[in-house]
């Protein structure tokens, strides 16, 4: 694919065939970041896992220190008192049942969402729509939950969920290119450490296959796996 003028000038600050320190791609991808946008930083994580065996299609959440430079809208399905405390948490929307319809009427205006488990039985209809898109809660992220506030609260805050993809990839966003070095390093580090010790018993041989931070417009920076996985089997 032919590349605009843009891009191939910032490409010629990263070597493609070196593997670089967290500390020296911070440093870099700040530079690579030149869009007329606060361009958002990714993290994709190469794992040497098979998704196709249930132990080993890792799936959790994790909270950045420094969140994700972005305004997360969140659904919330409950009803009564825990819609109250939703509500009262910060939540975009909450509903029950005419929350479940307007969706599957196609509105698909938030990006994350929270559920009571007593509501399941209610949004269990919506995961063919919101499963291919990531967005169906799950008590193993802690998105169905009897404390719902606290969930609202956690994802505003910088919250995020990764899950293994069928390549095999974990790839979630880590930040804005506005982020200090120390902000996006910190945030790396905790994503990392995560997906670290999620690795099931079972898995044999090298875990972390490859790793790489870009910017929305930017090159690829590949770091050093050895970094993250010292002292590990």
């Amino acid at each position: 694919m032919k590349r605009g003028k843009r891009y191939q000038q910032v490409a010629e600050l990263v070597d493609r065939n070196k593997l670089y320190s967290l500390d020296e791609a911070a440093e870099i991808i700040k530079k690579t970041a030149t869009a007329k946008f606060d361009e958002t930083i990714d993290l994709a994580v190469r794992l040497g896992l098979d998704p196709r065996q249930a132990d080993q299609n890792i799936r959790g959440a994790v909270s950045l220190p420094y969140g994700t430079g972005r305004t997360t809208r969140v659904v919330v399905f409950a009803e009564g008192d825990l819609a109250r405390q939703a509500e009262e948490a910060g939540a975009d929307y909450v509903g029950g049942q005419d929350l479940v319809e307007r969706i599957q009427g196609g509105w698909l205006e938030f990006d994350a969402t929270v559920a009571a488990p007593s509501m399941m039985r209610l949004v269990g209809r919506l995961g063919r729509l919101l499963g291919p898109m990531r967005l169906m809660p799950s008590p193993k992220t802690g998105t169905v939950t009897e404390d719902v506030a606290s969930a609202v609260r956690e994802i505003k805050a910088g919250r995020i969920e990764y899950k293994l993809e069928r390549a095999p990839i974990v790839h979630v966003p880590v930040g804005k290119a506005s982020f200090s070095q120390q902000q996006i390093r910190e945030n790396v580090e905790t994503v990392l450490d995560a997906i670290v010790r999620a690795r099931p018993a079972s898995v044999k041989g090298r875990y972390m296959r490859s790793v790489a931070i870009s910017t929305t417009m930017g090159p690829g920076i590949k770091l050093d796996p050895l970094q993250f996985t010292a002292g590990t089997a």
